[in-house]
């Protein structure tokens, strides 16, 4: 994908740098507006939900933002009253270089929880920001998020004269709950602020919130979209469309990116009684251990997924003997499968993504949620983290 200032949207510029957080990448990204922007912001319903969460979470509560800080490496979470000092301090440093409010700028953060930030580093790699910033290269922003992501994230859509990019990171404490890991959008549409919200959540809910990597729902969850509206206004149905797109580009992604994984997992339920219902079991089948290690060995173990269904134990409309499961087109169960079959599913299972299709046929709801297998990868990852 190519991403060029001219094909970005109008009136953003940013900040991005290396301020010593914990390595040699970037690891501080400051994204601005030229003028005030209509926002809205989701996020994680984590009970240990970090200073940048409530803190944004309560900038955006009047639907307007003119930027956004993220820092990388460091989530500051779980250190009390001095991590929330820092937070707002950060936010102090930038509004006093921009001019920007302080109140009007959201702030994410992601990596190691339960360390402070080296704010004395921070203090003197913001020296001077206001003078610094350039036209927004939303690609070196994609970088300057990653964690333990091993390739940047972007996609991008135009909309009439407008145009939209959206960035991620994420590949691992992942089971949105609410938005997502850390996503952002901008663009330079105009688009009232009820429309916003109202289609920005539709689309969070059913791409990011349609994503689980290994069921672990993080503290800093930060999904936010800036629209300055320099392009003029666009047909809300054609914004929607383009940021479904976006948005769904992104989770697909993150889940071929995360830790250990392999293969995308895509899951589809339908027949149901309703959405939530197709998207409980999707999610059960998509979050199994079993179900993970079975895709990631290319072991056409359908029984698991059946398992999956059954420990959905709230959703008693659910009839087994009425439930038709499938590996990409292949119905395994009810099925008598023969070598040939066995044989026909073990390539099925050996593909980069792994389609799984079930039928409850007790309605007419549907949902599809996306995941990725489970490899010794993720352990070898995840068991050094914080070393």
């Amino acid at each position: 994908m190519s991403l060029t200032i001219s094909s970005s949207p109008q009136g953003f510029s940013a900040f991005i740098t290396n301020l010593g957080i914990r390595d040699t990448t970037d690891d501080f990204v400051f994204i601005k507006s030229s003028v005030p922007c209509v926002a809205d912001g989701v996020f994680t319903q984590s009970l240990f939900a970090g200073p940048s969460v409530t803190i944004s979470r309560d900038n955006l509560k009047d639907s307007q933002a003119q930027g956004i800080v993220v820092i990388s490496k460091n989530a500051n979470v779980a250190n009390g009253s001095v991590g929330i000092a820092d937070a707002q301090e950060v936010l102090q440093l930038v509004a006093a270089e921009t001019g920007i409010a302080a109140h009007n700028i959201a702030i994410a953060s992601t990596g190691v929880i339960g360390r402070r930030y080296p704010i004395e580093k921070i203090r003197a790699g913001l020296l001077g920001l206001g003078k610094k910033l350039t036209a927004a290269d939303f690609h070196a922003a994609a970088r300057g998020i990653m964690t333990t992501d091993t390739v940047p994230k972007l996609a991008t859509r135009q909309i009439g004269n407008a145009k939209l990019v959206g960035i991620a990171k994420g590949v691992g404490m992942i089971e949105p709950n609410m938005a997502t890991l850390l996503t952002f959008f901008f663009t330079d549409a105009e688009i009232s602020a009820n429309s916003l919200r109202s289609i920005f959540r539709s689309t969070i809910d059913k791409t990011f919130n349609c994503l689980s990597v290994d069921t672990d729902t993080s503290t800093s969850d930060s999904a936010v979209i800036l629209a300055n509206g320099l392009a003029g206004e666009v047909s809300e149905s054609d914004f929607a469309s383009a940021l479904q797109e976006v948005a769904q580009e992104l989770v697909l992604k993150i889940a071929r990116d995360a830790e250990g994984a392999t293969k995308i997992i895509e899951v589809t339920v339908d027949s149901a009684i309703n959405y939530a219902q197709a998207k409980t079991v999707a999610k059960a089948i998509v979050n199994s251990p079993l179900v993970k290690t079975a895709v990631y060995g290319a072991d056409p173990n359908w029984g698991r997924v059946a398992m999956a269904i059954g420990k959905c134990e709230n959703e008693q409309q659910i009839n087994p003997e009425r439930v038709v499961i499938s590996f990409d087109n292949v119905k395994v169960y009810p099925n008598s499968l023969t070598d040939e079959n066995l044989q026909q599913l073990r390539q099925i299972m050996s593909k980069d993504q792994v389609d799984i299709h079930v039928s409850l046929n007790i309605g007419k709801a549907s949902a599809t949620v996306w995941g990725c297998d489970l490899s010794e990868g993720y352990i070898e990852i995840n068991g050094k983290y914080s070393t």
